[in-house]
C-alpha cells in the first residue's frame, strides 16, 4: 500500500540506508504523476486508506496498461473494474500475474490485503439471479480490500420466505448491501428487519417501465425504512467501498 511505501522510505532515511536526496527522488511523483492520459493519484491511500482503483470501462487496453504500470511504480496492488473479455486478454499478456474475476468484471494485480479474521462481515444480498454481476462487483471489491463477505443471492420480495430464512445472517452482519432491480423493494424490507446500515444498489434489471434502473433508484431513495442509503445504478463498487469504510472505522 502507498502509506506503507512512504513509511519504508522514511524509515530508510532514519536508519541512514537512504540519503535525503534519494528519498526526494523516490517521492518525486507524489502527490500525483501526470502521464498525459491520466493523473495518477499516489496520495489516495494516504488520504483515504484505500488505493485509487482504475475504472476500465471506455478506456482502451493500451491506456489501462499504461495506467497500471504507473501505479506499480509506487504500490504493490492494483485493481481494475468494469473489465470486458477483450481487455482482460490484453492486460493478462502484459501482466501474467493478473487475476480476473469474471462475474465481477474485475482484474487484480499484486497482493491484496488479507481478509480479516474477525467476526464482522458485510452481507451482500440480491433480489434475483440477474442482479448477481453487480453484487459480485461489490463482494469481490470488499474481499480485495480485506473485508469478509457473506453472499445471500436470489431472495427477493416475490418470495419473501427466502429472505426470512436468512434473517440470522442479516442480523449478524455489520453492514448490508441490498442489490435489486425491478421495483427495488428489497432494500426497504431489509431496512425494516435490521439495526445496521443498509446500502441499497439499484440495478438496471427489469422490463420497460423500470427505465434501466431509474424505477428502483427512486423507490430506494423514497424508502420508508430508516438507515437505508442509496448509491447509483449498478454501482456495486461504490457500495462496497462505503461498507468497507464503515467496518474499518468501527474496528
Amino acid at each position: 500500500m502507498q502509506s506503507q511505501h512512504l513509511l519504508s522510505l522514511l524509515q530508510a532515511v532514519s536508519d541512514h540506508s537512504m540519503t535525503i536526496e534519494e528519498a526526494i527522488l523516490a517521492l518525486r511523483d507524489l502527490p500525483y504523476k501526470d502521464i498525459d492520459i491520466a493523473k495518477i493519484d499516489h496520495h489516495r491511500n494516504i488520504r483515504t486508506g484505500v488505493n485509487e482503483v482504475i475504472y476500465g470501462e471506455n478506456k482502451t487496453p493500451k491506456q489501462v496498461i499504461q495506467i497500471i504500470n504507473s501505479y506499480l511504480d509506487q504500490q504493490e496492488f492494483v485493481m481494475i473494474t468494469r473489465v470486458n473479455q477483450k481487455m482482460m486478454v490484453k492486460v493478462k499478456r502484459s501482466f501474467p500475474q493478473a487475476v480476473y474475476y469474471k462475474k465481477a468484471r474485475i482484474i487484480a494485480i499484486g497482493e491484496a490485503p488479507t481478509i480479516s479474521n474477525d467476526k464482522s462481515y458485510v452481507a451482500v444480498v440480491t433480489a434475483g439471479t440477474t442482479d448477481i454481476p453487480v453484487a459480485e462487483e461489490a463482494a469481490t471489491t470488499l474481499e480485495l480490500h480485506g473485508t469478509r463477505v457473506c453472499r445471500i443471492f436470489d431472495v427477493g420480495v416475490a418470495g419473501l420466505h427466502r429472505l426470512l430464512d436468512k434473517r440470522q445472517k442479516l442480523w449478524d452482519a455489520s453492514v448490508i448491501i441490498a442489490v435489486a432491480g425491478m421495483e427495488g423493494a428489497l432494500a426497504t424490507v431489509i431496512g425494516g428487519l435490521v439495526s445496521v446500515p443498509v446500502i441499497a444498489v439499484p440495478t438496471s434489471i427489469g422490463y420497460g417501465a423500470s427505465f434501466n434502473g431509474i424505477a428502483a433508484l427512486l423507490a430506494m431513495l423514497n424508502s420508508c425504512a430508516p438507515g437505508v442509503s442509496v448509491v447509483n445504478i449498478d454501482n456495486g463498487f461504490g457500495a462496497a467501498l462505503c461498507a468497507h469504510l464503515i467496518i474499518r472505522r468501527n474496528k
